[in-house]
Formats: C-alpha cells, sequence, structure tokens
C-alpha cells in the first residue's frame, strides 16, 4: 500500500531485443550506438557527411557546416539540393522494398488495418501533389494539415514535400480558435481536413471545427475534406472539395516531378 503524499520510486524496465531483431537493426548494440555518439561529438563533419551518403542528392553540397553561435547562426549543406518525398519514396522502387510495407495503418476501431506498399504509397503522394498543383500551390506556398491519425496524413506532408510547399500540421485535438492562429501564422492558403476523427471511441467534429476556424481565415481558398467517419457535413461551395473526388479527377496525372 502506498503513503499518501508520497509515491514509489518507479522501477526502471529494459526490454532487449531478439537476435533476430538487433541482427537487422540499423544500430544493433549499445556498443555501436555509443560508438556512433562518440564520433557524432568527436567529428561531427565527418560523422554527417558519412551519414548523408545514404540519402539521394541531387546536387551535392558545396559546404557542409558553418555555424556562429555568438549570432547564433547555423547552416548545414550548403548548395545542396535534395527531396524528401524522393528520399522517402522514389528511390527504393527500383529495389526489393518496392512491394514491402511502407505504412501499417490501424484504425481507432477494432479490425480496421490497412497497408501501404512503397509503390502504393508513392502513386498516392504523386497523386495528391499534382491535385495541389492544380489548385495553385507551388513552392514555398504553404498548407495546413489538421489530420487524425489516417493514411492521408503523412501522404499530404510527401506530397508537399514533393512541389517544395510547407506543410504545417495542426494537432487534430485543437479548437477552432487555435487552428485559426496557426493558418494565420504560417499563412496558409488551403487547408487539408476530415468529416471527423475518432479517439478512444469518441468522435471529434474536424469539419465542423474547420469551418468556424475558415470564418477567420479569409485567405484559406480551398479545404480537402477526407472522409473518415461518414458524417454528414456542409460543404462550402467553390472551396470545399472531398479529397477521394479530387484524386479520381480525370485530369488529375500518376506522376509529378
Amino acid at each position: 500500500m502506498g503513503v499518501k503524499g508520497k509515491s514509489r520510486p518507479g522501477k526502471e524496465k529494459k526490454y532487449p531485443p531478439t537476435a533476430e531483431f538487433a541482427k537487422s537493426a540499423a544500430v544493433s548494440s549499445m556498443r555501436q550506438y555509443r560508438a556512433l555518439y562518440k564520433r557524432s561529438m568527436e567529428d561531427p563533419e565527418g560523422f554527417w557527411a558519412e551519414m548523408a551518403q545514404s540519402l539521394h542528392w541531387f546536387k551535392k553540397w558545396k559546404k557542409l557546416l558553418e555555424y556562429d553561435f555568438g549570432k547564433p547562426v547555423i547552416k548545414w549543406f550548403q548548395g545542396g539540393k535534395l527531396n524528401a518525398s524522393f528520399n522517402c519514396l522514389d528511390r527504393h522502387l527500383n529495389s526489393w522494398k518496392k512491394n514491402k510495407a511502407a505504412i501499417i495503418w490501424i484504425g481507432d476501431e477494432p479490425g480496421i488495418e490497412k497497408v501501404y506498399t512503397y509503390q502504393m504509397l508513392f502513386n498516392e503522394v504523386n497523386w495528391f501533389a499534382n491535385v495541389l498543383r492544380k489548385k495553385g500551390v507551388r513552392k514555398g506556398d504553404r498548407v495546413a494539415i489538421y489530420l487524425p491519425m489516417v493514411p492521408q496524413l503523412p501522404i499530404a506532408m510527401l506530397a508537399c514535400a514533393r512541389i517544395g510547399a510547407i506543410h504545417s500540421v495542426v494537432f487534430a485535438g485543437f479548437s477552432p480558435d487555435s487552428l485559426a492562429n496557426r493558418i494565420q501564422d504560417c499563412g496558409a492558403k488551403i487547408l487539408i481536413t476530415a468529416d471527423g476523427g475518432y479517439r478512444g471511441g469518441r468522435l471529434i467534429p474536424l469539419k465542423e471545427n474547420a469551418d468556424i476556424a475558415l470564418e477567420q481565415c479569409p485567405k484559406v481558398t480551398s479545404c480537402i475534406v477526407v472522409k473518415r467517419t461518414a458524417s454528414e457535413v456542409p460543404m462550402t461551395s467553390e472551396r470545399d472539395t472531398w479529397w477521394e473526388q479530387e484524386m479520381q479527377s480525370s485530369d488529375i496525372k500518376n506522376y509529378c516531378k
């Protein structure tokens, strides 16, 4: 029995991996981890130059690191050019990973599950990147994302990265005012949301919250809505469209460069 006003000190629990799991891990032991960490501290430029080789670069950097803690200014990989979406998806399509699981999504409801292979995810991301371009999104534009934990969330993020747009993910539990503040702060002209979401079996009225927030955000010209809960929600003409209809539009190409 515990003593009122006091708590028992917690016991540290360790869960060692199986030998099979450790063998296939990127870092297979604490000894290897400590060696990597030590090198990253003692030779950061050499360490991160080596780590960067595992990524695909369209153009290699001219200067790896420049910093001045007095200003402060820190610059990494100056002159280099890469794309996060390409590195997450494209570079795996000519390898054994092509048909391996990239995302395993398990819904809030029991028995709801969906698996996306790298090829499937690549297709979805390219389609949605072209949806965004059709909506007028260009490099440097901001896109606000107000979604529950659904596959469309990383798909939207990777699509933004693919075309050079800047995404701002807003926690789906935030209030309409909090959402409006974040849309205004980042200057987004597009919002991606859902008809609703589930958390712990409870329905979250995301589209309703989004509509209230957008009353304060006149610069938002488009709101793309994912069908998650099959809730009946109002759709504002010329602003609101369904994700699924946008993705199935005949003028959306299946590749976005």
